[in-house]
């Protein structure tokens, strides 16, 4: 008897050791499943793949908001694009209008540059004849004083009244009275009258 019990004490003991059903399954399939799970979701993120949106995708769960969202965003993205490419375009055309105003402006300015120098020339011209004009007038002026006023007095009598009267009024006095003392009368009233307006 004494050994049936060692027996019955050696079975319990070893049917005590042996694992159950369920730690087997644990350690035969649960714990090498989440393993190879771990490996492959670290895997995955160096590669960059994202399981839980290929997951949805298969499984077709995604949220429908997300695809109208991202569509919107898509579409908004898209206006703003369309919008500064034609912003872009209207700038590029006003500067074009700018540099072609420049231009006009720059042949503009040339155009009056030259003017500015022909009138200048013509300026410089008018001051030489003029010039010259006065230097042969106050050598007219000399040549009547330095006359006999006998001599000029029938000379301004034939000359228009206008220029008659511009060199009887630069004379000095004394030449002027003997010219118009050599004069008829009436030449003299009138030139005398002439000279004090």
């Amino acid at each position: 008897m004494a050994k049936s019990k060692t027996k019955k004490v050696n079975t319990a003991t070893h049917e005590d050791n042996s694992p159950g059903i369920f730690q087997k399954l644990i350690f035969w399939f649960i714990i090498p499943l989440l393993f190879v799970v771990a490996i492959l979701l670290v895997v995955a993120t160096f590669t960059n793949f994202n399981v839980f949106e290929k997951a949805a995708e298969l499984t077709n769960l995604k949220d429908t908001t997300e695809e109208t969202t991202a569509g919107n965003d898509t579409e908004q993205y898209n206006e703003k694009i369309v919008g500064l490419e034609a912003e872009v375009k209207e700038k590029e055309a006003e500067i074009e209008k700018l540099q072609g105003d420049l231009e006009k402006a720059k042949a503009e300015n040339q155009e009056g540059l030259i003017v500015q120098e022909q009138l200048q020339y013509e300026i410089d011209k008018l001051q030489r004849d003029q010039t010259e004009a006065k230097k042969e007038y106050e050598d007219i002026l000399k040549s009547f004083e330095q006359m006999s006023a006998k001599s000029a007095a029938p000379i301004l009598v034939e000359m228009s009244d206008d220029e008659a009267v511009k060199i009887l009024a630069n004379m000095t006095p004394d030449v002027l009275s003997e010219i118009l003392a050599k004069m008829s009368p009436a030449d003299a009233a009138r030139y005398t009258e002439l000279l004090s307006k």
